[in-house]
C-alpha cells in the first residue's frame, strides 16, 4: 500500500509518497518534492493570509495531488503548521484544499507537531537517547525530548520566518538587529528550559530545512544531496561558525550556495539562529541531522493504520 503525506509548513510546502519499508526500515520514500510557498507571509503581523501566498500554496498542493494519484496513494494526509493554525480567516485554507485536491487538509497542534516530528526523526539515526528533537520550521519551533516516544516538549512561536519579519530587517542584518534576534530566541529558551528541560537529553536531532541546509553547508556540498545530508553531525564550533557566515552574507549571496533551495535564503540566517542558540544553550556538543521529520511521521500515522 502506497500512501501520501503533506506538510503545509510556514515557509515550505512537501510531499512524501511512501510505502511500507523493508530490512527494519519503517518506510520507503517512492517520491519527495518540497516547494517554498511562503504560506506564513505577514501573518505574524496581519493575522490573516496573504492572497498572494495562499494561491501559491494552494496551486502546489493541486500539483501534488495530481503527483500521488500518478503514483497510487491510497491514503492521503494534508497537516498544516503554524500559520494555519495562527490565521483567523483559516477557513479559506480549508475550502480551497478540498477544492482543489479533494481531501480535507487538518491543523496539527503544536503538541501533536511536536509528537509527530518525534516520531520522524529518530526513526532512522544512530544517535544516544534520550534525544531532543529541534524542529525549526518558518513559524514555530518545536523542541521534544524522549527516548523511545516523546515525554516532554514544546512548540515556540517563533522559526525562521517569523524572527526575520521581527528582527531581520536589513540585509545583511545589523549588528544591533542580530542583538535583538538572539534577545528574542534567547527570551523562548528560558520557557523550553522550565517545559522541557533540554539539558537532559544526551543527542541534539535537528529536522527541516534549516538545519538539513546547514549541514549541507558544513558538508561543503555544490548540490543538496538528501542522502549525504542524513545521519551527518555537526560539531558546535562549525553551527557557530556557518551562522556567523550566514549573517554576514547578503541574501543574494547565500542564494548563491550550491545547496540552497531557492527561497530560503532570506530567512535561513534565523534559522541558524535559533539552532546555534539551542546548540549553546543547553550544552550540546553538536546536532544530528535527520532528513526524516514530521513529514514521515504524517506518513507511518498511515501506514499503521
Amino acid at each position: 500500500m502506497r500512501v501520501a503525506a503533506v506538510d503545509v509548513g510556514t515557509n515550505s510546502v512537501r510531499l512524501l509518497v511512501a510505502e511500507p519499508g523493508s530490512g527494519g526500515a519503517p518506510l520507503r520514500a517512492v517520491e519527495r518534492e518540497m516547494r517554498i510557498t511562503r504560506l506564513g507571509q505577514g501573518v505574524d503581523a496581519t493575522g490573516h493570509l496573504h492572497d498572494d501566498a495562499l494561491a501559491r500554496t494552494l496551486a502546489t498542493l493541486a500539483d501534488y495531488a495530481e503527483r500521488w494519484r500518478a503514483l497510487g496513494a491510497e491514503r492521503v494526509r494534508i497537516a498544516a503548521t503554524s500559520a494555519v493554525r495562527d490565521a483567523a480567516d483559516r477557513d479559506r485554507f480549508f475550502a480551497g484544499v478540498l477544492a482543489r485536491t479533494g481531501a480535507p487538509a487538518e491543523v496539527l497542534t503544536g503538541d501533536e507537531e511536536g509528537t509527530t516530528a518525534f516520531t520522524g526523526a529518530t526513526a532512522t539515526v544512530a544517535g544516544e537517547p534520550p534525544y531532543v528533537v529541534l524542529d525549526i520550521g518558518g513559524g514555530s519551533t518545536e523542541l521534544i525530548r524522549g527516548t523511545t516516544a516523546a515525554e516532554a516538549m514544546t512548540s515556540r512561536q517563533l522559526g525562521c520566518v517569523r524572527l526575520t519579519e521581527r528582527a531581520l530587517h536589513t540585509d545583511p542584518p545589523t549588528p544591533a538587529e542580530l542583538d535583538a534576534a538572539r534577545v528574542l530566541v534567547d527570551a523562548e529558551l528560558d520557557a523550553v528550559a522550565e517545559l522541557v528541560d533540554p539539558a537532559a537529553g544526551r543527542t541534539l536531532v535537528g529536522v527541516a530545512g534549516t538545519i538539513t541546509t546547514v549541514a549541507a553547508i558544513f558538508l561543503d556540498l555544490p548540490a543538496y544531496e538528501p542522502d549525504r545530508i542524513h545521519g551527518t553531525r555537526v560539531p558546535a564550533a562549525d553551527v557557530a561558525a556557518i551562522t556567523d557566515r550566514l549573517c554576514r552574507l547578503t541574501a543574494a549571496e547565500r542564494r548563491a550556495l550550491g545547496p540552497m533551495a531557492p527561497g530560503r535564503e532570506d530567512v535561513i540566517h534565523a534559522g541558524a539562529i535559533i539552532l546555534d542558540r539551542v546548540v549553546q544553550r543547553f550544552g550540546f556538543p553538536g546536532v544530528l541531522v535527520s532528513e526524516a521529520d514530521i513529514l514521515d511521521g504524517l506518513a507511518l500515522t498511515l501506514l499503521d493504520a
